[in-house]
């Protein structure tokens, strides 16, 4: 899919937030390796099946005794992001979600201003990982040639690969003054209800959450991955795709609040909270930005870190 098939599909299929998403049928047009060189761990007859949590047996131990027993691990498989036919990162991820995945990843890093810049997306499995080719216009793949960089890194890895101090203390949204008011048991509600939500985590217990939550503390949506940044660029694209950040709420995740969380939560909400501690370059930039950054936040207790007067008194 180089520039021709972009144009081509901008003119018949030029959508918004409502891009069509193909994944290929079994032999379609997917990405063959050499696995000779480097095989993968039972790959030498067919290509993994890619899932997101794959039974095992597993040898318990507990109290003098040892069984086994049914498990499921979770899926960490290379997903390599594709503009436009060239290469821009590979994270290590869950294979699930993969078109919010690319959708929340693009509008988190910058890439598109506008989800109606990516003209359509595929993904194409492969016995070395998936592919996830994505067609930019032609504005959006100008950019980003001028700020090209190359992620390859562990689970999730935010920022590993920017090339300048200027690519990671990127300019942020103006929140000051924005964003609605919200009363902590609600943010207590939404970390419970997104604990109850997370399918993966029960089954694997090895994956981190994130969620975007109504002001009464529901959670609306909910993704999950093995990379805490996996998980929230997953809730951008599902967020920004539904419009459902057109109506007040906040992001809740699972996992410590680095500065790339904070970057990422600014396209869609003023409040960001996490069940554990933030850095404090991140609770620097939230500040700066004016994102209201909460730490800690577990059962009826948490930490605010900046711009609290968005946390109203349970008694208001």
């Amino acid at each position: 899919m180089g520039r021709a098939g972009a144009a081509q599909r901008a003119q018949s299929a030029r959508v918004h937030p409502d891009t069509t998403f193909h994944f290929p049928q079994s032999g379609a047009d997917v990405i063959t390796t050499d696995s000779s060189k480097c095989p993968l761990p039972g790959s030498s007859e067919q290509a993994p099946s890619h899932a997101a949590a794959v039974p095992v047996t597993e040898t318990h131990y507990r109290d003098g005794r040892f069984e086994e027993r049914p498990a499921a691990l979770a899926g960490e498989v290379p997903i390599a992001l594709e503009y436009n036919g060239v290469s821009h990162a590979v994270m290590l991820a869950t294979p699930e979600d993969l078109e919010d995945f690319a959708l929340g990843f693009s509008i988190a890093e910058g890439i598109v201003e506008d989800p109606g810049e990516i003209y359509g997306v595929e993904v194409q499995p492969s016995s070395r990982g998936i592919t996830v080719a994505i067609e930019l216009a032609s504005g959006a793949f100008a950019r980003l040639k001028d700020r090209r960089r190359t992620l390859v890194g562990r689970t999730g890895c935010g920022i590993c690969g920017a090339e300048n101090l200027d690519h990671v203390l990127r300019p942020l949204p103006a929140l000051a003054g924005q964003g609605p008011r919200i009363r902590p048991q609600a943010l207590s509600a939404a970390l419970a209800a997104l604990v109850s939500a997370q399918r993966l985590q029960k089954q694997t217990g090895a994956v981190h959450g994130a969620a975007w939550s109504d002001l009464p503390g529901t959670a609306e949506l909910v993704r999950e991955d093995v990379g805490r940044h996996n998980a929230l660029d997953k809730l951008i694209g599902a967020v920004v795709r539904g419009k459902v950040h057109q109506r007040p709420g906040f992001v809740v995740v699972t996992s410590r609040a680095s500065i790339e969380m904070v970057q990422k939560a600014t396209c869609i909400a003023t409040t960001l909270a996490a069940v554990s501690a933030p850095t404090r370059l991140a609770a620097q930039v939230a500040h700066d930005c004016g994102l209201t950054l909460v730490g800690f936040a577990r059962g009826s207790e948490f930490s605010v870190y900046s711009h609290p007067w968005r946390l109203t008194p349970a008694t208001e």
